[in-house]
């Protein structure tokens, strides 16, 4: 691991770095791990997302499983915002025309690069959700990806309680707990009094047509995750690790969404 002769001092950083790095911050062949990623934090990447697809694969082996969110988000309802910046003149053009979800065609957006590049990865499995998809490569992707009822997002019996059932690592690189998707299955299971429903519409494909459907899903707040984030870090003792540029945490799953689940009780309103 070297630095590029740049003002930006970027790091330079090879697969082997890599797998070092994540071995380095306790990740370990067998595991199953949900993966959030900043690989412009990290440095460059020779090979780009490939190599960073590869260096998991390699730390976590053949018993081990890598998932990483998919989301296709802008397959929601104009009205909720999504894409603010057409003109609603155009809304019901999108309604109509906005393509149905194929998990194997649509791709993700804003996810970042190397959740695109496991989505394509070969043997790559990818749950039903038209708007909220997870991806997944190894031994449990079929298991975590399958049955991803469009009214239950993040709850029990969604990829994310999966997870937790499999008691999952959360690897975050280069981002903070606001891109911690984890967080939600703890709003699911909270019970504080503000919880409500939302409706959201997506375009999915019903007996080989293309549908434009409604249903309800609990709605779901980030707002609160950097703080809560960082109360359990300083409660639990988490440690932060160094790969190129950026801050990595490896932290187990199941513990922080207990623990979420109590403070979204004790603290939202």
């Amino acid at each position: 691991m070297t630095k590029a002769t740049t003002d930006e001092q970027r790091m330079i950083l090879t697969r082997e770095d890599l797998v070092q790095g994540l071995s380095g911050c306790g990740l370990k062949a067998g595991a199953t791990v949900i993966a959030h990623t900043s690989m412009r934090k990290l440095g460059f990447i020779v090979g780009g997302a490939e190599t960073l697809i590869r260096a998991l694969l390699d730390v976590v082996g053949e018993e081990g499983t890598i998932v990483m969110p998919s989301q296709t988000w802008k397959n929601l309802d104009p009205e909720s915002g999504v894409h603010w910046e057409e003109p609603e003149a155009w809304w019901p053009l999108i309604r109509e025309h906005w393509p149905a979800y194929d998990k194997r065609v649509t791709p993700s957006i804003g996810m970042g690069a190397a959740a695109e590049m496991l989505r394509t990865w070969p043997g790559a499995e990818r749950s039903d959700h038209p708007a909220r998809s997870f991806a997944a490569v190894g031994k449990h992707a079929a298991y975590v990806t399958q049955y991803h009822d469009l009214r239950n997002i993040f709850g029990d019996g969604s990829p994310l309680a999966k997870l937790y059932d499999l008691d999952c690592d959360i690897l975050l690189i280069g981002v903070g707990h606001e891109k911690n998707t984890s967080l939600h299955l703890a709003e699911c299971r909270s019970t504080h009094p503000g919880k409500q429903l939302a409706r959201e519409s997506s375009a999915i494909m019903t007996g080989g047509k293309r549908s434009w459907v409604t249903y309800e899903t609990l709605a779901v707040d980030d707002a609160d995750f950097v703080r809560l984030g960082e109360a359990y870090e300083r409660e639990h003792g988490v440690i932060s690790h160094r790969i190129g540029g950026a801050e990595v945490r490896l932290l187990k799953q199941r513990p922080l969404v207990d623990w979420a689940t109590a403070w979204m009780n004790a603290n939202r309103k």
